[in-house]
């Protein structure tokens, strides 16, 4: 009789686990390799836990020389708070790149709402320095996938500012930038934020003071204010 208990109580506490492990949804991260436009693109991600919500998803882009694991634990916590989804590709410092970028980070969300519950109207994009650089590409290539697009650190070059042509929808852009940045003068970024407000781009625009160009030393202030522009900017409907 004591066995048979003893068994009973032990088959009892397993089934629990398991409920436990399947209806408690946990949190989980790591990286993954999808197929995108011919190559293998490898990313890091990070999924909040949280049942039976569809989350936002915040695509971070990192600077020349940095990875993307940086980028995600400087968003993690705050994810964590807010139940976001972050995706992080390893970008290469490979001008090729460029040409393809656009389609390669919807190819990555894509690839990632196979096992996360991504809501399609808030899919945003967060990109420092070269990140900010290739952002812009996103906000113009593909402006009726991502809703919503923040720069740090970076500016639309004068050769190139006929891409705020090629946009099919005006996505809203928020551009931050340090007054002792070391390689880019507010002068020129304010002509960035002049260009997309004359081409009819909604733009918020903020010079940090005492701030230089490392994103990471006040990265939870950018953060949050990042996050206050994303959630006032998702997709409209007719545009899904």
């Amino acid at each position: 009789m004591s066995f048979r208990m003893t068994r009973n109580h032990q088959i009892g506490r397993l089934i629990f686990l398991l409920w436990l492990a399947f209806a408690v949804p946990l949190a989980f991260a790591g990286s993954k390799t999808a197929r995108c436009e011919g190559i293998k693109q490898r990313y890091v991600f990070y999924v909040p836990e949280a049942a039976g919500q569809m989350h936002p998803v915040v695509l971070l882009l990192h600077g020349a020389g940095d990875i993307p694991e940086n980028m995600i634990d400087a968003w993690k916590k705050f994810a964590k708070q807010n139940a976001i989804v972050l995706l992080a590709p390893e970008l290469p410092r490979d001008p090729k790149f460029e040409d393809s970028a656009p389609q390669i980070f919807r190819c990555v969300v894509e690839d990632a709402r196979q096992s996360a519950a991504i809501d399609p109207g808030r899919i945003f994009i967060f990109g420092n320095s070269m990140g900010g650089y290739l952002a812009y590409d996103a906000a113009m290539f593909e402006s009726q996938y991502f809703a919503a697009v923040a720069v740090h650190a970076m500016r639309i070059a004068d050769d190139y500012a006929s891409i705020v042509n090629r946009a099919v929808r005006k996505t809203p852009i928020s551009i931050y930038i340090g007054d002792h940045d070391q390689f880019f003068r507010e002068p020129d970024v304010r002509k960035t934020r002049d260009l997309l407000r004359n081409a009819g781009f909604p733009v918020r625009y903020v010079e940090l003071r005492g701030h230089d160009h490392n994103y990471y030393a006040i990265a939870d202030h950018i953060n949050q204010d990042v996050w206050k522009f994303f959630l006032e900017n998702p997709m409209p409907n007719e545009a899904k």
